[in-house]
C-alpha cells in the first residue's frame, strides 16, 4: 500500500518529533521531511514533492503564510494543512484565501489531524469541526442571497440559511427542526447547494461559499 508522504514545517524540534511519532503509528502515513522555517519548507517541498504539508504559521524568517504563498505559485499542486495555535477568523480566512486545503489547531486530538491528512490527500478540504463555526459568523455579516437574481448559480435566501446551519455542524433532521420545514425539504436544499457550489460534502460547501462568495 502506498503511504501518504508528509512534510512537517514547524520551528519547534520537539513538536516536529512528536508529530512524526504520532503520524507514523498509522500504517498509511510516513514523514519524509521536516523544516524549521518557511524557507526550508519551500526548499524541501520542491525537492521531495510530499503528498501533504503540515504548515505552522509563526516561524522565524519566512513565516508559514509566505511559504504557502510561494508554494501555491509553484506548478506542482502542493496540498497544505495549516497546523497552528491561532483560533482567529483572520488566520482561518487568510489561509483559505491563499489556497490551503486544511486548518487544524495544535491542541486537536491526533485523530483529527490524521483525518485531515487523509481527507486532503483524497482531494477534499478539511477544517477542524469547531472552526467551521467561524465561517457562520462571517455568513451573518454578508448577503449571499442578494446576488444577481439572474445568476443561475446564486443561492436562495433559504439555501443560505441551510448552508449556515450546515457549517454549524447540524444534520438534516436538526436543520429541519430549526427552520420548521420537513427533512425532505432540507435534503432537497442540501442537494441544490452541493450542485450549485459543485461540491460533494458539507465542509467543502462551507469552504467554497467563503472562498467564492463572501467578502471581507
Amino acid at each position: 500500500m502506498s503511504k501518504i508522504r508528509v512534510l512537517i514545517a514547524d520551528d519547534h524540534s520537539m513538536v516536529r518529533q512528536g508529530l512524526k511519532q504520532i503520524l507514523e503509528l498509522e500504517d498509511d502515513i510516513v514523514v519524509i521531511a521536516q523544516a524549521a522555517n518557511g524557507d526550508e519548507a519551500v526548499k524541501l517541498a520542491k525537492e521531495h514533492k510530499p503528498d501533504v504539508i503540515l504548515m505552522d504559521i509563526n516561524m522565524p524568517g519566512t513565516n508559514g503564510l509566505q511559504a504557502i504563498k510561494e508554494l501555491k505559485q509553484d506548478s506542482h499542486p502542493f496540498k497544505i494543512i495549516v497546523l497552528t495555535i491561532h483560533q482567529d477568523r483572520e488566520y482561518l480566512f487568510k489561509t483559505l484565501q491563499m489556497g490551503s486545503e486544511g486548518y487544524v489547531l495544535k491542541d486537536a486530538e491526533p485523530l483529527v489531524l490524521i483525518e485531515a491528512i487523509r481527507s486532503v490527500h483524497r482531494g477534499q478540504s478539511y477544517i477542524q469541526p469547531n472552526m467551521t463555526k467561524e465561517l457562520v459568523k462571517e455568513f451573518n455579516r454578508v448577503t449571499l442571497h442578494e446576488k444577481d437574481k439572474n445568476d443561475e448559480n446564486a443561492l436562495t435566501s433559504r439555501e443560505v440559511e441551510v448552508l449556515e446551519l450546515i457549517a454549524e455542524g447540524m444534520i438534516n433532521k436538526e436543520i429541519a427542526k430549526h427552520l420548521y420545514i420537513s427533512e425532505k425539504t432540507v435534503k432537497n436544499h442540501v442537494s441544490n447547494i452541493f450542485k450549485k457550489l459543485n461540491v460533494s460534502d458539507r465542509t467543502q460547501a462551507a469552504i467554497y461559499a467563503f472562498k467564492h462568495n463572501l467578502k471581507s
